[in-house]
Order: structure tokens, then C-alpha cells, then sequence
């Protein structure tokens, strides 16, 4: 089969019209008009605003990870502090997650997440009050009771637009904004807190809270008047464009229901692809967060001083992750297979925390290469694990799940920065966080190979029916 490009290729989320032979009539049909079209539009208007709105969540959620280069020297954090106070963000978005979701399904997607993003937004500047360790684990609490519902929100929402044929591609796009994150917010916040300190009386990281908490609340008005709830409502869609986009997406919910996948909550609490989903991903989150938060203190361990220096060298390994986050999930899609594309990037992750750990300030290059496999495998792997999810669940099963799956997933966020902050304050070499990092990535991709397969989550059960074979449409 050939393919006619129908889209922008500059833009990530063009999508590739394809020609089906007619069976009936032995004749070809180009069915990107009635089929591909309306979804290359559809990602070419969504992507990239959710895109930027991830950006901004990743910024405000790890922005502690660069602060606490002068933070834990000025109000004296140990280690250990800083480990749990990380954390602690994801005892909040655990309680929260599932109720959030499912009054985003209620109220709509539009309305939910602008409130969610003003609210964060200015819980992360008020960061730069905190004074007391109390306060600083009280504060990060509430941002993640502030948060909770984005990331999983984005997800259900996500499907109200894209049937499961396109996820892997549309979610591993959505996900690079962690990786541009990383590459944004590691120069932007060493510069920051080395030329803003003792601007107006305030320090360095003072200004790093204020001044990437409050675009989140710019971008929540914004919110309000970009977003629509569902395609239905969508004023730039045609009639015909909507009717396609139904089809389609009916065809999916068909498929999802032969499949046997839970229609109802409670229904899908009992199911056990949910609890072995969850578990995967809390696994694979040990090492991500693990890693994310502590990545500045890991860069300065292995020799670097300079703050804009350690910004700027943070920022390569999450560029190496966001190019290999979009060709996997590209290959995940082409081949619609999602379990070994979850598992070898956790292995991939694995090894560069041993690498890491193992040679540290002895070989700075080593140990820094290391870091770059950690980062990218760990964000890979996390990103090819949500196009999972929504393959299982549907209903008001799906806005529930998914953030069952996403709240239980994140409890990792809590348990790597603590293990590494416990790490390094109270083992001799400071480095034995990372093996059990590491550990714990090993695990998530046995899961991901073996559990999932066990309990029935077949790897082709979202794969769309077309009458080629032919894989969907390339992002």
C-alpha cells in the first residue's frame, strides 16, 4: 500500500491519508477525506495547546528538583527532607485524581482543566514563602491536590477525539512536553536562580516558584476560550468531519466491547488488566520521578558547580528523551503493539541508572550518559505504558480507570525521590537510591511483558479492522 501525505509535516500531528483496495470493487479509495483527515485536523488544533499546557504542569511540578540547589542550603533541607517533600505531591494527586476525573466527565473537559490549571498555578507560587520543612511538605500536598485530574483528564479527553489506532502516537506527542520540560526548564531555572538572587530581596529560587506558577493561571483563562468539550462542539469541524469522526470512533467502542473490556467504574475496579496496569506504571514512575527530581543534584554530584551549567546540561538528556519518545511511539502504533515498546525502554533506563551509579564522579562522561539512558527509557516506557489504558476501558469506565490506573501509577513519584533523598543522606556512597531505581524499572518491564499478557491485555485488541491490514496513519 502507498500513502498520500494530506497534512503539514512541520506539524507533529499531520496525519498521512492512506489508499484502501475496495474488495468489492477491485478499485483503490482514498479515505483520508471521510476517515484520516478530520483527525490530522483534529491534532493539529489540540496537540499542540495540550502540548503547552503539559509543559507548564511538568514545569511547576519539578521546578523543586532546580530549586533546591540553593532552597535546601538556605532554610537547611536535608536530603531526606527534600526526598519526602517531593513526595509528597503525590499523596495529594492520589486522593484526588479519581474524584477530579470524574467531575471532568461530568462538567465537561473545558470548564475542568482551566480550574485545575488556575488553582496549581498559584499554589506553585506560593512556594516562595515557604520557610519550614512543614510547610514545604504542606505545600506540596496541596499542589498535587491542585493538579490532580490533568494528566489523566488529558487522557480521557484524548479519547472523546482519537480512536486507539492513533493514541500511542498522540499521547507519546502529548508526553514529549515532560521532555521539552526538561529542556526549557533546566537552562531557564539555573539562570534564574544565579542572576535573579537578591533582585527585590528575594533569592534565586524565590523567583523560579513566581515566575513559572503564574503562566499556569494566564493559560487557564486561556483555557476557557480555546477548548471545546467534545467534537460535537466544535465550531471548526464540518458536519461531515464530525460525522466521520463519530464513525470512527463508534467503530472503536464496538471493538473495545467484543474485546470484553469493563463499561461501568465499579465494574472495572474488579478487573484484574486495571490493578496490573497500575502496578506497572507505579513501577516505571519509581525510577522516572526518582530520576526527574533529582537530576540537577545528580548532574552537580558528578563535578559540575556552576547553576546555569547544571540547567544547561540537564536540558540534553530530556532533548535525547523527546526524539525518542515520538519514534516509539510512531513504532508502537505501526505495529500496534504496546508491551515490548513499555518494557525495553524500562530496561533501557535500568541499565543507565546502573551505569550511573557505578561510575559517578569518577567518570563524569559515564555517569552523564547514564543519566541521558535513564531519562529518555524511563520517559519512553511511561509513555507507551498510557496508550494501554484507554484500550481497556470504556464508558464512564474510562474517566474513573484511568485515573484509578494514573493516581495509584503516580504513588511512584512519592517513593523514588524518597528513596533517593534517603540514599543519599544516610548510605556511604550516596549512589544505592539508583539501584533500587533501577530494580524497580526491571520490574515494570516484567510486567509490562508477562502480567499484562497473563490477565488478557492483548497488544492488537485496539487495532482498528480495515479491510488492508495496512497500520493507521503516521503522526
Amino acid at each position: 500500500m502507498r500513502s498520500a501525505e494530506t497534512g503539514n509535516a512541520s506539524v507533529p500531528t499531520g496525519l498521512r491519508a492512506r489508499h484502501v483496495a475496495d474488495s468489492n470493487h477491485g478499485t483503490t479509495t482514498a479515505t483520508a477525506e471521510v476517515a484520516d483527515a478530520p483527525f490530522g485536523k483534529v491534532g493539529a488544533r489540540l496537540i499542540p495547546f495540550l502540548f503547552l499546557l503539559y509543559i507548564i504542569a511538568f514545569l511547576d511540578r519539578v521546578n523543586v528538583g532546580y530549586a533546591k540547589l540553593q532552597m535546601s542550603v538556605d532554610l537547611h533541607f536535608s536530603d531526606e527532607v527534600y526526598g519526602l517533600g517531593a513526595g509528597m505531591f503525590f499523596i495529594g494527586y492520589f486522593l484526588f485524581e479519581v474524584p477530579s476525573n470524574l467531575v471532568l466527565a461530568r462538567v465537561g473537559a473545558r470548564i475542568w482543566i482551566a480550574r485545575i490549571l488556575i488553582v496549581w498555578g498559584l499554589i506553585s507560587a506560593g512556594f516562595m514563602f515557604v520557610q519550614t520543612p512543614l510547610q514545604f511538605y504542606a505545600m506540596r500536598f496541596l499542589l498535587g491536590v491542585g493538579e490532580a485530574g490533568f494528566f489523566p483528564g488529558v487522557i480521557l479527553y484524548l479519547t472523546y477525539w482519537f480512536p486507539s489506532q492513533y493514541r500511542a502516537r498522540v499521547i507519546a506527542t502529548f508526553m514529549t512536553a515532560i521532555a521539552l520540560a526538561g529542556v526549557i526548564g533546566g537552562p531557564v531555572s539555573g539562570w534564574m536562580m544565579r542572576d535573579l538572587a537578591g533582585l527585590h530581596g528575594l533569592a534565586g529560587w524565590q523567583w523560579l516558584f513566581l515566575a513559572e506558577g503564574l503562566p499556569a493561571v494566564v493559560f487557564g483563562f486561556i483555557t476557557l476560550a480555546y477548548l471545546d468539550n467534545g467534537p460535537h462542539t466544535a465550531r471548526w469541524l464540518t458536519p461531515q468531519e464530525k460525522l466521520a469522526i463519530d464513525r470512527r470512533l463508534e467503530q472503536d467502542r464496538r471493538e473495545q466491547a467484543a474485546a470484553g473490556g469493563p463499561e461501568r467504574f465499579l465494574a472495572s475496579l474488579g478487573d484484574r488488566r486495571l490493578w496490573t496496569l497500575a502496578l506497572t506504571g507505579f513501577c516505571i514512575n519509581i525510577g522516572m520521578y526518582g530520576v526527574n527530581f533529582f537530576l540537577p543534584q545528580l548532574i552537580k554530584d558528578i563535578g559540575v558547580k556552576d547553576l546555569l551549567y547544571i540547567g544547561l546540561l540537564s536540558a540534553i538528556p530530556y532533548g535525547v528523551a523527546a526524539v525518542a519518545m515520538v519514534a516509539n511511539g510512531r513504532h508502537s502504533d505501526a505495529q500496534m503493539e504496546r508491551r515490548w515498546h513499555t518494557a525495553v525502554p524500562a530496561l533501557t533506563a535500568a541499565v543507565g541508572l546502573v551505569l550511573a551509579a557505578s561510575t559517578g564522579s569518577a567518570q563524569p562522561h559515564a555517569a552523564f550518559a547514564g543519566l541521558t539512558l535513564a531519562t529518555a527509557g524511563a520517559l519512553c516506557a511511561i509513555s507507551a505504558f498510557w496508550s494501554m489504558p484507554p484500550t481497556l476501558l470504556r464508558g464512564s469506565a474510562a474517566a474513573g480507570g484511568i485515573a484509578t490506573i494514573c493516581s495509584f501509577a503516580n504513588l511512584g513519584g512519592l517513593v523514588g525521590p524518597y528513596i533517593m533523598g534517603w540514599g543519599k543522606t544516610h548510605l556511604p556512597s550516596g549512589s544505592g537510591g539508583m539501584y533500587v531505581l533501577a530494580t524497580s524499572l526491571v520490574l515494570a518491564a516484567g510486567l509490562a511483558v508477562m502480567a499484562c499478557r497473563r490477565v488478557g491485555l492483548h497488544d492488537r485488541s485496539a487495532t482498528v479492522a480495515l479491510e488492508d491490514k495496512a497500520p493507521g496513519p503516521a503522526l
